[in-house]
């Protein structure tokens, strides 16, 4: 199986996650906007940055309620600048993954902290991370703070939902 199907392969098993959890029954006790999920494909503002920027490609997963939840974002770039290859999202960049222990919603706006395992750039143990997301589909808002850096993403394919 090549890196593409295995992609593809992870988002759909991540879709399938949150829909069977999202899918959950929920206590009468709990509010209206009271759950936020959502996976999908982003792309980077300004990819890498610098004077030759490289496009970042991400994969994202996440679900959370009031009491918690987890996120998954695996960031891929190409091999090489231009040329043969530039076109195909190989290198894993960076890879955040952890816990949700706080959410924090408001109306069509999320925003998420937690601790992460981060490996590629600003790799660590035990970081904290900051996710704000804005509910839609494609054209809805990622920003992601995690290792000093912040990452504003753009959703290209998925949906992000505020219960």
């Amino acid at each position: 199986m090549n890196l593409k199907q295995r992609l593809w392969l992870m988002a759909a098993i991540g879709v399938v996650l949150l829909v069977i959890w999202s899918t959950r029954p929920v206590s009468a006790a709990s509010d209206a906007k009271s759950r936020v999920s959502g996976a999908g494909r982003t792309i980077i503002e300004g990819g890498t940055g610098g004077t030759g920027p490289m496009p970042v490609l991400t994969t994202v997963a996440f679900h959370a309620s009031v009491s918690g939840g987890d996120f998954e974002c695996l960031a891929l770039t190409p091999a090489a600048s231009s040329e043969a290859g530039s076109g195909s999202f190989t290198v894993n960049a960076m890879y955040v993954t952890g816990p949700i222990t706080s959410a924090d919603i408001n109306g069509r706006t999320a925003i998420l902290h937690g601790t992460a395992t981060v490996t590629g750039l600003g790799a660590g143990q035990n970081l904290p991370f900051t996710v704000k997301v804005i509910e839609g589909g494609p054209g809805a808002t990622i920003q992601l703070q995690v290792s000093g850096l912040t990452f504003n993403e753009i959703l290209l394919e998925g949906h992000i939902s505020i219960e």
